[in-house]
């Protein structure tokens, strides 16, 4: 009798060290973006293995949850903001952050025969437009988005 819980005991043992070494190598494995990634740049690379789909969400929660097959070389291109993100395969990965930081940026460029100015930033921009101290004009300029500026003074913020 002694002998069977002696084997019962090592059968079992053996079972759990097994399963905890497929629960091991069933885990997705995150390469990229490390937990915690900031940046200016929108577009976000994902390097996931032992995982389908990759979820990201604005809450921590996933109540609603963008889902994008995994592929090599996976790049999403993300609005400013904080999101959480998790690689799922047979089981979920861990719930990691990324932050986008907005980017206000107004650059000069020569627009025909005339200067402007072109939003390289990453967020939409309200501008005023002043001739001397004078307002004469709002306008609103979407990222990548020019207006010319010849002889006025632009003032902008994010919209």
């Amino acid at each position: 009798m002694k002998n069977i819980w002696k084997i019962d005991l090592v059968l079992i043992s053996f079972t759990l060290i097994a399963l905890l070494i497929l629960v091991g190598y069933a885990q997705p494995l995150v390469i990229a973006p490390l937990d915690e990634y900031e940046s200016s740049d929108g577009g976000v690379l994902f390097l996931v293995e032992k995982a389908n789909v990759v979820l990201i969400d604005d809450n921590f929660d996933f109540t609603s949850p963008d889902k994008y097959f995994v592929k090599e070389g996976l790049e999403i291109n993300l609005e400013p903001g904080k999101y959480y993100w998790k690689a799922v395969g047979v089981l979920d990965g861990e719930i990691r952050t990324l932050t986008i930081k907005s980017k206000v940026s107004l650059e000069f460029v020569k627009i025909g025969e005339d200067f402007g100015v072109v939003n390289s930033g990453n967020v939409g921009l309200n501008v005023d437009v002043y001739n001397g101290t004078e307002l004469i004009d709002k306008i609103k300029l979407g990222v990548g988005e020019n207006s010319v500026a010849n002889g006025t003074k632009l003032i902008g913020g994010m919209t």
